[in-house]
């Protein structure tokens, strides 16, 4: 179900010297992400047969291509509160596909993503490269998601997902669906596992409209990618990790995802008015 509100705002308009400037920063990105995920390839063969599920190696090489993305785009990034040492699962509000690289950049997390990602050209075989875990939302498949969130979680995988099910214009915190925060009240899991919720905050260049970062409802992966690399100027993104949240101290998955709701949207307000 996509999320949509209002009018798309207007494309901006850029120049040959922005399109010159998208066009570099965009060849340097096919390098930097191409060429790690080459190198992903070459130490996962090494580290699969020693360590199977595990992966002590290949994460690091992700979180360096994030952080080398943000720096080629020449977004500025910030970090509030302490990355989650503990046991378990991170989840996010979700406003745009730069999602996956500012959450990654500081912090190793594999994503879930629904199913029909894993079939688009490009961004499919990065997400399969990186361990992403598919997912249909559908509850008749709710005890098989709960069997392989389990197997990565006890291998000591920290997976990261959006609870709200759809990415939005930036700017808010809808409803957080408690469908998935189901698999972790198995009995292998609910008394040890932990949820730390995160809070992603984007500010606009300042000739720009403020939902410049958003990608929302219809809007298209590749003009607005190609938007944020001819702008003149960047904006900033502001992450905010909040105190994670054990989930044995609630009864169910409804209590918990609110929980954690509160938690973002208490960031997010905090963040817009400050």
């Amino acid at each position: 179900m996509l999320w949509e509100e209002g009018e798309y705002p207007e494309k901006p308009e850029f120049g040959l010297i922005d399109r010159l400037r998208g066009l570099i920063k965009g060849l340097t990105l096919v390098v930097l992400i191409f060429g790690g995920l080459f190198v992903l390839i070459l130490v996962r063969l090494v580290e699969r047969p020693i360590y199977g599920l595990h992966r002590p190696w290949t994460p690091w090489i992700p979180q360096g291509v994030c952080a080398g993305t943000l720096k080629v785009m020449g977004i500025a990034y910030h970090a509030k509160g302490k990355r989650m040492d503990l046991h378990g699962t991170v989840v996010a509000n979700h406003g745009s596909w730069l999602d996956i690289f500012v959450l990654n950049a500081r912090k190793r997390a594999y994503f879930v993503s629904k199913s029909e990602v894993a079939k688009w050209p490009g961004i499919g075989w990065l997400a399969k490269a990186t361990g992403t875990v598919f997912i249909n939302r559908n509850p008749r498949e709710a005890k098989a998601q709960q069997a392989v969130f389990e197997s990565r979680l006890l291998a000591g995988h920290k997976l990261l997902f959006f609870p709200e099910g759809t990415s939005t214009d930036g700017k808010r915190v809808l409803p957080f669906k408690p469908t998935l925060f189901q698999a972790f009240f198995s009995p292998h899991l609910e008394h040890e596992v932990y949820i730390q919720p995160v809070t992603v905050v984007y500010r606009a260049p300042e000739d720009q409209e403020p939902r410049f970062y958003g990608w929302w409802g219809e809007m298209d992966f590749a003009p607005h990618l190609w938007q944020v690399l001819c702008a003149r100027r960047q904006g900033s993104v502001t992450v905010i990790y909040h105190d994670p949240l054990k989930v044995d101290d609630f009864t169910g998955r409804k209590p918990l995802a609110a929980a954690c709701e509160a938690a973002v949207r208490a960031g997010m307000e905090r963040e817009v008015a400050g």
